[in-house]
């Protein structure tokens, strides 16, 4: 493939990107957000304690219809919500939109909680059977199940779209470019120039463990995932209070900073506001996935029978994966300065120099550490997303065949170009929401009808 015709690729796919993430979608995204926060009267928003009671098993019944525990179903969203797009993401929203995108992510993530309370409720309210009889759920049966057969290319929309949101390409390209820069190139194995081999090999090798890891289904990625999950965000954590520590007086700019340049767009590419909302609103959807869909198929696979449990549980996720994660990314990024000391840097590797500034021995191998859970974990849930809509468009019968697809798109991955993957992933999330937010938008009075009922038990057994 000639240099000429990757680039027309890479040009098609970044246009059919910036189509997709036009204002109609941002309105359908955040104004449905706001709308699930009014509709619902902020109500699950004051029931994150019952949250941690859900998860730490309390209401839990071995017996309910399902596949996983609240926790595992929790930790498997988040591990498909909890990648690159926290470290990655949150770099390029920066080097495109300016500081200003951050404050516009913190808006999807706010009203995301409702909007994820809303697509998880439903999620398990209605869950449908694949062509061999198993219980699954996702937004595909949603609309199925809660909107009838009539909406089947509704549904197919998402299945599609799904199957190509899911491949685990932008995760292979942003941790083989990491593991090159910060150990094959210093060892000497690779080169600027010359790193093909490298690549291969080091994406076969990542290939062949999470061919290990999907053998076992959703089952054994909620086992690894309710583990990784927390160790990653602990590890985070600690890496940025270093952070913060060392840049303590500057901490006040910085977060200044945020708040006046999401209204001015001054840093963003362009100079204007328009710009920095639709980066910080792309980037925050990408990274928690509020009315995208994918992490109701998680939510579905959950053991319970209230699907108001699952809703809240569900909740919890955008405050950990952009409020937390995302912004720990952001300060990291802002308080060092590297991203106006080198406008060339972009990605993973911005967030790199970042954490070399405090750690300039170490830091280099943390963020490899965490990057790779964070890839890893990914890929497996994304795995199962993907197969998940594989079986209901082709048959259950026949899904496995997108596993040998999906393994080796991970080493395909590790050597294209980032530019060519970004604007394809975001197009297919984008092309995601519209079925996802339009059947959730549809269905919000039976979600409406079921919380009032479980919230008024629940404060009388209290």
């Amino acid at each position: 493939m000639t240099e000429t015709t990757l680039q027309q690729i890479e040009n098609f796919l970044n246009a059919w990107a910036d189509l997709m993430w036009s204002t109609p979608l941002v309105v359908l995204l955040v104004g449905g957000g706001l709308f699930f926060m009014i509709r619902s009267r902020m109500q699950p928003y004051r029931y994150f304690g019952h949250a941690i009671a859900l998860l730490r098993g309390k209401y839990s019944d071995p017996n309910d219809p399902g596949h996983i525990p609240h926790s595992q179903a929790l930790s498997t969203a988040l591990s498909g919500t909890i990648g690159l797009g926290n470290i990655a993401g949150v770099a390029i929203a920066i080097s495109i939109g300016g500081p200003g995108a951050v404050f516009w992510m913190w808006v999807t993530a706010i009203v995301g909680v409702a909007t994820k309370f809303y697509t998880a409720s439903l999620a398990v309210m209605f869950r449908g059977h694949d062509s061999l009889g198993a219980l699954r759920g996702g937004p595909m049966y949603v609309i199925m199940e809660g909107m009838g057969k009539r909406w089947y290319p509704l549904a197919a929309l998402f299945a599609v779209a799904c199957l190509i949101g899911a491949l685990p390409l932008f995760q292979a390209n942003q941790f083989i470019q990491l593991l090159r820069d910060s150990v094959a190139i210093p060892a000497g194995l690779a080169s600027n120039e010359q790193h093909f081999a490298f690549d291969f090999f080091a994406s076969l090798t990542l290939a062949v463990l999470v061919t290990i890891v999907i053998a076992g289904r959703i089952e054994r990625i909620g086992r690894l995932t309710v583990r990784l999950v927390p160790t990653m965000v602990i590890l985070y954590l600690g890496m940025t209070s270093v952070i913060l520590y060392t840049y303590l007086a500057d901490i006040p700019a910085v977060l200044w900073l945020i708040v006046s340049d999401a209204f001015t767009g001054e840093a963003a590419a362009g100079g204007s506001v328009g710009a920095v909302i639709m980066i910080g609103v792309r980037r925050g959807a990408f990274s928690n996935e509020a009315g995208i869909g994918t992490e109701s198929l998680a939510h579905g696979a959950a053991k319970t029978q209230e699907p108001i449990r699952e809703g809240i549980v569900a909740m919890v996720g955008p405050v950990i994966d952009t409020l937390v994660v995302c912004t720990c990314t952001a300060l990291i990024i802002l308080l060092t300065g590297v991203w106006q000391a080198d406008s060339g840097l972009a990605g993973v590797t911005m967030t790199a120099r970042a954490i070399e500034q405090v750690f300039p021995v170490t830091g280099i191998y943390l963020l490899l550490i965490m990057v790779g859970m964070l890839s890893f974990s990914t890929m497996v849930s994304m795995w199962f997303y993907g197969v998940k809509c594989a079986g209901f468009l082709f048959g259950a019968e026949i899904e496995h065949y997108y596993t040998p697809v999906y393994i080796s798109l991970i080493v395909v991955g590790a050597v294209v170009s980032m530019d060519i993957v970004n604007g394809l992933i975001l197009a297919a999330y984008a092309t995601m929401a519209i079925p996802t937010m339009i059947s959730t938008l549809v269905l919000a009075p039976k979600v409406n009808a079921a919380a009032k009922k479980y919230f008024t038990e629940l404060r009388a057994n209290k």
